[in-house]
């Protein structure tokens, strides 16, 4: 009877230890690799929606041209931004809003992800070269979308990314990667 009862209190031990072990995993990912972020506003759409809760990649990331970021909320706004990387440190970035076309070192992007082409150019002048240790960022939703194009952003800082967006992981029925 002691042996059964020392038994049960050893398997509820290595139950505790797994569990422990497994939060404070859990604990460490969200801390250092990995965070959640709510989307507020539709300068993303199509791409994303109000209230999408994102997962995103926080270390070990340098921008890349085409990624979905999510920046410090240090501008006016106090909240994190979302917002796609166009152009990286030493590229040039030209918008024109006659043709709606948006170019980075002399070539047209081809933006199958944008709600409508893009009609505002901004405030900046063009073309700019975006400065070393900068990003140049827009929303998908152009026309509705205040970001690099307005002086009140204009280029980045990158290390004002918190992440790269990896996952759209609420609501459900939009699981997944972001593209």
């Amino acid at each position: 009877m002691k042996k059964d009862r020392n038994k049960a209190n050893q398997d509820l031990l290595e139950w505790y230890d797994a569990l422990i072990f497994a939060l404070l995993v859990l604990v460490l990912t969200f801390t250092f690799a990995v965070r959640v972020v709510a989307v507020s506003g539709n300068s993303m759409e199509p791409t994303l929606s109000w209230n999408d809760r994102l997962l995103i990649q926080s270390n070990f990331y340098t921008p890349a041209r085409g990624d979905v970021v999510v920046l410090d909320g240090y501008i006016d706004w106090g909240k994190p931004l979302v917002k796609r990387v166009i152009g990286c440190e030493g590229d040039v970035v030209e918008v024109d809003g006659e043709t709606g076309s948006v170019y980075v070192n002399g070539e047209r992007l081809e933006e199958t992800y944008i709600a409508e082409t893009t009609l505002i150019e901004g405030d900046v002048a063009y073309p700019l070269t975006v400065p070393e240790g900068c990003i140049f960022v827009m929303g998908d939703n152009r026309n509705h979308s205040t970001d690099s194009r307005f002086s009140s952003v204009g280029c980045v800082d990158s290390r004002d990314v918190l992440g790269r967006v990896l996952l759209r992981i609420f609501p459900v029925s939009e699981f997944g990667r972001i593209e």
